[in-house]
């Protein structure tokens, strides 16, 4: 009788423990009346620890919420979305075009010109004011400056694989150039040398025939000497040019100035492939950084690449810190070769210094990072002395927190959307996600290299399900690779329908039948696998079950695992070691999809981690990088979410609507030029972002009156 006793009051005295774990929580009044320092503080929660605090090495959300505070980029983009200047002032976009002189061209009207023959008539074209063709004129009119580059001689070597690949063969390389016509203009105009055949002749580049001057020792057959034909003479040349100007006297945050060298280190670091940077997809296109003196960076392209611009939002490293001595010299100090070392080794990436708004204090792993508020910033320091990114895997944790003060922000989960988004004491933001959540399949491994049995997969899950019961509605359907909000992304492919029993034939197809007992089996073995995702994470953890019970239903045998984070990152996804996986994108505005989903980007640490390769679908992502014209651009996004969504390497699962929730305390703070105050209510931009203005963030003891109602 008293163990039964004992029994039934467990529950209660739990309970009882629980309600008084909350209350026990000094409320936010409480803490400030003891340490007013609280009110200079911004306390954030996650989910998950940061990985790796370095901006070139990072590729989850936790360490790139750390780094947009210590980190700084040249450039990035105010709440409209135009490209704003921070390390950079200003900065110039120009391009210089070059083409080899077609010695055996017939131009109509004027027969075979020599350089400067040709160099003449692109001149006077460009003189003429009663050109009435308009494409032609736009591409003349950005024309600044025409010269002639002499013909030249010069010799390269390359090395190929000999027989059975045993050993290299160096071949010589003669090349006997012609001369070549140098052209500046004022914009980018990737249309330029389609417009000069108006004026030079239909195929006048395109006949171009750079094989006949090229040599090779020992010989080449024809396929190869035409391969680097294509490669080292190119008939024609697209070099968009950025020219950065820096701000002066911005600093880093152990007092060292930042300069132009910063920049460029920043870049050969990226591209040093023992560092395994997942960045290198965006700065491939990039033929040389140049410092032109301190202050002034200059960056050629060698092709066209329209999300250029973008890319310089990166994090700017030190390079004194992370130089080719410093790195040796950490190795020595840590006994490691020095040979094998990289900054991917260093202990930088756990103390990170940058030149951001924050600098780093402390990281104790799983626990906290702390920062504080760089006071030498060069737009002056934030508002909040202290940042606090606080590690709370558990969501009901998260919540109790921040009704009690103790964390000052909360990503509301979607059961509770309706009732927080009414709190009269919180301010809330929400809008629809940039980006998505998906379940992605090694196709390195069987079966999943088969798109029947991916098809077959999606197929067997319920979205709707997910949608009305995981997410009460806070989200959306979705098809393919690109943000829904923008035009990029193809409303036109429908969503998998939810069909267990097509499911069931598509399988049949692939070879896969139930055995006895039920279970699909193939050639004697059964259909197993594990599906893996991050621990932490409601939502996903909620699917991982959801899809393994529909699997099993059809025959399929589905373990599953919840790994904490960033082991999960580090050991599972950066190694591809996966059958399947629960994840999510945030994605940019740019369409550019090549970090993704290009096949060249399927290696340790990349960012295809399911092995996706397709041929079409990598002409498309490099013809999306290269146009710059917004209309052929969305058509060629359309037909690579159409491939994608046929092909299947991911089930597209849904973009989600977000809401978060803050203290209306918190406001923005604003000083007119005598140093009087006003506050402002906090708005999203139009990605969502409603951190935008955090460096004027301020928390009052008392909600103000606002001088402006937005």
């Amino acid at each position: 009788m008293t163990v039964k006793r004992i029994l039934i009051i467990a529950p209660a005295v739990l309970i009882l423990f629980l309600i008084q774990s909350y209350f026990w929580v000094p409320t936010y009044d409480e803490q400030t009346r003891g340490n007013p320092e609280r009110l200079h503080e911004f306390i954030t929660a996650s989910t998950g620890d940061a990985s790796i605090i370095n901006p070139i090495l990072s590729a989850d959300s936790a360490s790139s919420q750390i780094e947009s505070m210590v980190f700084e980029g040249l450039i990035d983009r105010d709440e409209n979305l135009h490209f704003r200047g921070r390390i950079a002032s200003d900065w110039e976009i120009f391009e210089e075009a070059f083409f080899y002189v077609n010695e055996a061209a017939h131009i109509p009207s004027a027969g075979r010109l020599n350089a400067k023959a040709v160099a003449d008539m692109i001149r006077n074209a460009v003189e003429k004011s009663d050109t009435e063709d308009g494409e032609l004129r736009a591409s003349l009119d950005c024309i600044e400056e025409i010269s002639l580059i002499a013909p030249r001689r010069f010799t390269v070597f390359k090395d190929e694989k000999g027989e059975e690949d045993k050993h290299n063969n160096r071949i010589k390389i003669n090349i006997n150039a012609p001369a070549r016509i140098k052209l500046v203009l004022s914009r980018v105009d990737q249309d330029l040398f389609r417009n000069l055949e108006k004026v030079l002749g239909k195929g006048y580049f395109s006949s171009f025939q750079g094989v006949k001057y090229l040599a090779s020792d020992p010989e080449a057959g024809d396929s190869k000497l035409s391969e680097y034909a294509e490669e080292l003479l190119p008939s024609i040349e697209h070099n968009p040019i950025l020219v950065f100007h820096l701000r002066p006297n911005v600093i880093f945050h152990d007092g060292h100035l930042l300069d132009a060298g910063d920049v460029k280190f920043t870049f050969d670091a990226i591209m040093n492939p023992k560092n395994l940077s997942p960045r290198i997809a965006d700065y491939e296109p990039v033929k040389a950084v140049e410092i032109i003196d301190p202050l002034t960076v200059r960056i050629v392209y060698k092709r066209l690449y329209s999300p250029a611009l973008a890319t310089w939002g990166m994090g700017i490293l030190p390079e004194h810190l992370l130089n080719g001595q410093a790195i040796r010299n950490e190795a020595l100090s840590l006994g490691k070769d020095p040979d094998s070392f990289s900054i991917r080794q260093s202990t930088f990436n756990r103390h990170p210094v940058g030149c951001g708004p924050f600098r780093f204090v402390e990281w104790k792993s799983d626990q906290y990072i702390k920062l504080e508020h760089f006071t030498d910033y060069w737009e002056g320091p934030p508002v909040y002395k202290k940042y606090i990114f606080r590690i709370i895997p558990d969501l009901l944790t998260q919540e109790m927190e921040f009704y009690a003060g103790t964390v000052d922000n909360y990503g509301v989960q979607p059961f509770q959307v309706r009732r927080l988004k009414e709190d009269p004491r919180f301010q809330s933001f929400s809008g629809v996600s940039f980006g998505y959540t998906y379940i992605g399949y090694n196709m390195r491994r069987e079966p999943f290299n088969d798109v029947k049995v991916r098809m077959a997969l999606g197929m067997a899950i319920d979205m709707e399900r997910i949608i009305r019961y995981v997410l009460y509605g806070e989200g959306e359907r979705i098809t393919g690779p690109f943000v829904k909000q923008t035009d990029f992304y193809n409303h036109n492919v429908s969503p998998l329908p939810y069909n267990p029993e097509a499911a069931l034939s598509l399988l049949k197809e692939a070879g896969w039948v139930p055995n006895r007992a039920g279970w699909l089996e193939k050639e004697g073995k059964r259909f197993q696998f594990t599906l893996i995702t991050n621990s932490g994470n409601d939502l996903r953890k909620a699917i991982l079950a959801i899809a393994q019970d529909a699997w099993k239903q059809i025959g399929i045998d589905v373990s599953t695992d919840i790994i904490e984070w960033s082991v999960f990152i580090r050991e599972r996804v950066n190694k591809a070691d996966f059958d399947a996986l629960i994840l999510g994108w945030s994605m940019g505005i740019e369409p550019d999809l090549y970090q993704i989903w290009h096949s060249s980007q399927t290696h340790p640490y990349e960012l295809n981690f399911v092995g996706f390769r397709n041929r079409e679908v990598d002409d498309l992502i490099v013809k999306i990088r290269q146009e710059y014209d917004h209309a052929r651009q969305v058509k060629y996004c359309h037909n690579l979410h159409e491939i994608i969504a046929r092909e299947q390497p991911y089930t597209f699962l849904y973009v989600g609507k977000w809401t978060a929730v803050l203290d209306k305390r918190i406001v923005i703070l604003e000083k007119d030029e005598l140093g009087d105050r006003a506050y402002k209510k906090i708005r999203a931009t139009k990605t969502g972002n409603y951190f935008f203005d955090f460096n004027k963030w301020i928390k009052l003891p008392e909600v103000p009156v606002f001088s402006m109602d937005y």
